[in-house]
């Protein structure tokens, strides 16, 4: 697979240089460039072969991104992720050799934030992270309420009721772009665009995924209407009532 490091990579900057990020494939070619892309850009990155070690990893040392292969032996990605769920809501970036719709709706449904499939640009791949990362540190400290749920987005902490609600990064910005503009009605062009940013080639697949889950957390919490769907119009912050 030629991977060629994109030269504006190595502009790492401040806000990069705190974040550490473990990168999991057993293809020690794969890890050596995406290792290379990150350091350049100012993270610091640990590495893992396989979803065992990863696992292992994760619980010793803390980390703000896991970038994850899919197909591993002994433990894949998907298992790997599910695992990491149990106990953590770090963001996971799937690395995929295949562009599936079947495996990206399971990795969205077990709590992925974003896939990237191989052969990939490294420049992206970077891109793709701080992106992520910028969604999970919101500057603004205040709480967000709606109804019984409340968001701390410093904190990236949502509770509904006196529940914790657990979202991953995409899910919490998803509903804090909606809590933040209760009354508004956003066709999907325009929640992918909040979420991601206004040039995304994102599907709407991909929000589908993302609002599915949002709405199963909600309503494994007693809530059946977090979001509303405006027939022909769009999806807009439900009564939020547990």
């Amino acid at each position: 697979m030629a991977l060629v490091l994109d030269k504006t990579l190595r502009r790492g900057t401040p806000s990069t240089m705190t974040s550490r990020i473990l990168i999991v494939d057993d293809d020690p070619h794969i890890r050596d460039v995406v290792r290379i892309a990150l350091q350049s850009a100012g993270f610091d990155t640990r590495e893992a072969a396989n979803g065992q070690a990863a696992l292992t990893e994760v619980g010793r040392t803390p980390v703000d991104l896991v970038v994850l292969d899919i197909g591993m032996p002994q433990m894949d990605g998907f298992e790997c992720c599910k695992a990491i769920r149990v106990s953590s809501n770090v963001p996971v970036l799937f690395l995929t050799a295949q562009e599936d719709e079947v495996d990206r709706v399971l990795g969205f449904q077990l709590g992925a934030d974003d896939f990237v499939p191989k052969p990939f640009s490294p420049r992206e791949l970077v891109l793709r992270i701080k992106a992520i990362l910028a969604r999970g540190k919101p500057t603004a400290d205040d709480v967000l309420r709606h109804g019984d749920l409340s968001m701390h987005p410093v904190a990236h902490h949502c509770t509904l009721g006196d529940k914790t609600m657990a979202l991953t990064a995409t899910e919490f910005s998803l509903l804090e772009l909606l809590v933040r503009s209760p009354q508004q009605v956003f066709d999907r062009n325009q929640l992918i665009a909040g979420i991601y940013g206004p040039n995304s080639a994102l599907s709407g697949r991909t929000l589908d995924s993302h609002l599915r889950n949002v709405r199963a957390k909600a309503a494994a919490l007693g809530c059946d209407d977090m979001i509303a769907t405006i027939h022909s119009v769009g999806l807009k912050l439900g009564s939020c009532k547990a």
